[in-house]
């Protein structure tokens, strides 16, 4: 799959996650799994590039003796959230035009 393509599947897939409720990078891993492959060298960067751009907010809370940070997402994370959603569904009606469903 194309890098680009799959980096702009990933975050929204993020996003949903996080729309779910506040999340940590584990469990928001085990959230995708058998939707998306998503490793931890992957998610923490896409959590990071998100936080930055505003999307997502992170708080850093104890839990059974060590730190772990928790993300949660904001009023803007959810208006990209609706947006990757809207280009998904383009994808999806490009896709069933050109192969009519089928591979």
């Amino acid at each position: 799959m194309d890098v680009q393509l799959k980096k702009g599947i990933l975050d929204v897939c993020v996003l949903y996650a996080l729309s779910r409720g506040e999340s940590y990078g584990y469990k928001i891993i085990s959230d995708l799994e058998g939707v998306i492959e998503i490793s931890e060298s992957t998610l923490y960067p896409i959590l990071k590039r998100l936080e930055v751009g505003g999307y997502i907010t992170a708080r850093t809370a104890e839990h059974s003796g060590r730190l772990r940070r928790y993300y949660k997402i904001t009023p803007l994370g959810l208006s990209k959230l609706r947006s990757g959603r809207e280009d998904l569904l383009e994808i999806q009606s490009i896709y069933k035009a050109i192969f009519g469903g089928k591979i």
